[in-house]
């Protein structure tokens, strides 16, 4: 038994990366999880992986640049769950990687959707239903926003992806000042991460970030670590601020390496 065996999760950008990590660490540690990502292939194949080892793991096709089809994901979630416990934004993108000058606007806005507006969607759905289940001054639920160092430092190529994480960061501090106790709203920045996406930003040759070598890169299953943690009862110490795991005494307190 753990502190989230029972508890049901949706978890954005599922498909890899840290979103699979996350799902196939909620789903061992007992939880029943809602796995969503724009196409359905991948997630189909962790959510059988879920269920083989003898989880619930569902997969829906969700856009989380839409707010409708965000708010279809969430009543999927009470509609097989009955409930919503953790909600675990993580699902962004890191292309296109450009200058200002030469960006086109569209792809530059669509990415910024995605990345911000997502983040938007996803507390407008669910903080109203946490709440709701908040009782006797307890906690309703709990909300992980994926954020990121580009949230707070400018970096060449990246401004659709800095800015929007800086918005998004801005969104978990007010959602915690309008919820109060009542849920619990978290933002993790992992760091840099061996996934598909620093595949890109390492082809792309631009900006320190892209230099570094792989190895200094995390595996994927150590941010899922740190979301399922900061889903139980430890993520409200540090509610409506962001948890660096690059922090040694945040590893330390969650096992890591």
């Amino acid at each position: 038994m753990t502190e989230l065996t029972g508890k049901s999760a949706i978890v954005t950008g599922a498909s890899r990366g840290i979103g699979a990590a996350t799902a196939l660490e909620l789903a061992a540690q007992g939880a029943k999880v809602l796995l969503a990502a724009r196409t359905t292939d991948q997630i189909e194949t962790i959510a059988g992986q879920i269920r083989d080892g003898g989880g619930i793991g569902i997969a829906m096709a969700t856009d989380v640049a839409d707010n409708g089809s965000v708010d279809a994901l969430v009543e999927r979630a009470l509609t097989e769950f009955g409930r919503l416990d953790v909600l675990v934004q993580n699902a962004g993108v890191i292309d296109p990687i450009g200058h200002l000058t030469t960006s086109d606007p569209d792809e530059w806005a669509a990415a910024t959707e995605i990345n911000y507006l997502g983040v938007y969607f996803g507390l407008r759905a669910a903080l109203p239903i946490m709440q709701s289940q908040a009782e006797g001054g307890g906690v309703g639920g709990a909300i992980i926003n994926v954020s990121s160092g580009a949230a707070h430092s400018p970096l060449e190529a990246w401004s659709h992806y800095c800015s929007a994480k800086a918005a998004a960061h801005m969104l978990t501090r007010c959602a915690h000042l309008e919820a109060g106790d009542s849920v619990t709203v978290v933002g993790l920045s992992p760091g840099t991460v061996a996934t598909y996406m620093q595949e890109a930003i390492s082809s792309s040759g631009l900006n320190p970030v892209s230099q570094l070598d792989w190895s200094a890169h995390i595996p994927p299953e150590w941010p899922a670590k740190a979301i399922a943690w900061l889903a139980g009862p430890a993520g409200r110490e540090f509610a409506g601020e962001e948890v660096r795991l690059g922090d040694d005494a945040i590893r330390q307190r969650i096992g890591l390496g």
